[in-house]
């Protein structure tokens, strides 16, 4: 395939690939930023691309795994180590609304429910929002991952009860 017969098959997909990648994004001006990132890449592994292959899904592809590292990446960025002594890693938005006095509200008595919770089901609960994934809560706490699942659940059950009061 010529580089004129590539680049004319990868424009004949502007209108399906923009839909895609605001399907993805649900924001135009992200989806036509993705648009562009698949452009780039496309034409820079254009020698990559096997004639009998099928086009359309490898553009498809293409933007399909831009979105997933673009992803990735935002959220790593996100991440910021915490100065406990703990040292979780903790992925929170950069813009912080807890400042106004709602949300400091909020936090405290959602922080005062979660103390108020039976320890069974709080030890399980407060590691998973600090992040801890079922595996090794279920290590540290010498208990099936089946009985953490169940207790997690039974805490945010708890936790929307008391709170919806």
């Amino acid at each position: 395939m010529t580089a004129t017969e590539f680049n004319y098959r990868l424009l004949t997909l502007q209108k399906n690939l923009i839909k895609f990648a605001y399907k993805l994004t649900e924001d135009k001006d992200d989806a036509e930023d993705l648009l562009q990132e698949t452009y780039l890449k496309a034409l820079k592994c254009c020698n990559q691309f096997v004639d009998e292959s099928n086009f359309e899904g490898w553009t498809f592809t293409i933007m399909k795994h831009t979105f997933i590292n673009n992803y990735r990446r935002s959220i790593r960025q996100n991440a910021f180590r915490d100065t406990t002594n703990d040292h979780f890693f903790i992925n929170q938005s950069r813009a912080n609304c807890s400042d106004n006095p709602d949300s400091i509200f909020s936090e405290k008595e959602i922080a005062q429910n979660i103390e108020n919770l039976h320890e069974m089901y709080r030890e399980p609960f407060k590691m998973h929002i600090y992040g801890f994934s079922y595996k090794e809560i279920s290590q540290e706490l010498n208990l099936p991952i089946g009985t953490i699942k169940s207790r997690i659940f039974v805490s945010r059950k708890k936790l929307m009860t008391n709170l919806s009061e």
